[in-house]
């Protein structure tokens, strides 16, 4: 007779813990502005958060109609400029493949690489294209470049041939790291405000400075911090990109180990609130959907905290231009108020109160203000993450 071994008390081994480190919200590019790239490899540098042992990449095709290929793929630590440190520069493979397609619309994750990733460190990720490829879809993040490089498969290279340098990044959407220690990922969702607009520096995006004493303090929680932010965008619909109520479970749910959401959106939909047409927005329709957005959030046990909406008088908006005026401002100090008080958020960032000119509460503070009466310079971005109390984000639900 045949007798199969049974040992009392067998388990699987555990499986690695991962966490985002990184993360961007790609919003599509239109077909007058977008490049070709031919035989050339892409270097993109991020700055991650929470650091780890391993590592992991993320594309997305989402916003294209055709397939890309992705030749080879490199994972390094950055250097300065385009330059990575050699011997930290890894191979990045897909089901064990150094190539991969990634359909049109779909988004993949690459296998796990051998790289420990300190926090708070630019890390560089290199996409070799063999094809004729379009940048269809682009994230922005003030004046954080990325380099293209001369023709051929540069992505092994230490000294980048550049080419060319422009802001952002493409299909590069995520890197997490495996951390069996960290307290979670927050995720900040929200506008050019939180995205740092076209002039913030690179890492002093106010997300970025949170993330900073986060990591740096003893006392407080080690969380990964993703920017899902999009210029232009809005919570209820238009605007620019996917609204928050669209791409929620994308950018929040979709983030490795998020335990925490940070909303900060809904001057874009004050300021067209007066338009006519279907993006025309109220009072009520905001306060929906931020409740609608908490819901989601609670639902998957993630401590949701609501951000004041930021001064903007004075700024103008749309073609043809007009000015956020009293109308929206009283529509501004209006939410504000409910998002105060509101019980649909765990906590409140009083963003509003950090930046805001004592004697004129409708503007901007002079020494924030980068020049448009919206858009904050780099130490108004500094003020934003440095008046979130840590402590509002020692627990989750």
């Amino acid at each position: 007779m045949f007798y199969v071994p049974f040992v009392l008390g067998a388990q699987e081994p555990a499986r690695p813990r991962w966490v985002t480190s990184w993360g961007a919200s790609l919003v599509e590019v239109p077909a007058r502005n977008q490049l070709t790239l031919t035989n050339q490899t892409l270097r993109q540098v991020v700055l991650s958060t929470v650091g780890g042992t391993s590592a992991r990449i993320r594309l997305s095709n989402a916003a294209s109609s055709h397939a890309v290929t992705i030749g080879r793929a490199q994972l390094a630590v950055s250097d300065t400029g385009a330059s990575v440190i050699s011997s930290s520069s890894r191979d990045i493979t897909f089901g064990g493949r150094g190539s991969v397609v990634v359909p049109a619309g779909a988004t993949i994750e690459s296998d796990p690489v051998a790289l420990a990733v300190p926090a708070l460190t630019p890390i560089a990720v290199s996409l070799y294209l063999p094809d004729s490829t379009a940048v269809t879809a682009i994230a922005l993040a003030g004046k954080q470049l990325s380099y293209t490089s001369e023709p051929g498969d540069h992505s092994r290279a230490d000294v980048f041939p550049v080419q060319s340098v422009r802001a952002g990044w493409t299909w590069l959407v995520g890197l997490d790291v495996v951390n069996e220690t960290a307290d979670g990922v927050v995720v900040v969702l929200g506008s050019s405000i939180a995205g740092g607009g076209i002039n913030a520096s690179p890492g002093n995006r106010y997300p970025d400075v949170l993330a900073r004493r986060l990591l740096s303090s003893s006392t407080a929680p080690q969380l990964g911090v993703i920017t899902a932010t999009i210029n232009g965008n809005r919570i209820v619909s238009g605007g620019r990109g996917a609204p928050l109520l669209a791409r929620f479970e994308r950018d929040v749910l979709g983030q490795s180990g998020v335990t925490h959401v940070i909303i900060a959106e809904g001057l874009n939909d004050i300021s067209f609130s007066g338009a006519n047409g279907p993006t025309a927005r109220t009072l009520s329709d905001i306060q929906q959907g931020l409740i609608e957005l908490a819901r989601r959030a609670r639902e998957k046990g993630l401590r949701v905290l609501a951000g004041t909406l930021t001064p903007s008088e004075g700024t103008q908006y749309g073609v043809p231009a007009r000015e956020f005026g009293p109308r929206e401002e009283a529509l501004r100090m209006a939410l504000n108020s409910w998002i105060r008080s509101a019980p649909h958020f765990d906590a409140v960032i009083d963003f509003d109160a950090c930046v805001r000119d004592p004697d004129r509460p409708s503007r901007l503070r002079t020494a924030y203000d980068f020049g448009d009466h919206l858009h904050l310079n780099d130490a108004g971005y500094r003020a934003l993450g440095e008046c979130i109390d840590l402590a509002l984000l020692r627990s989750s639900r």
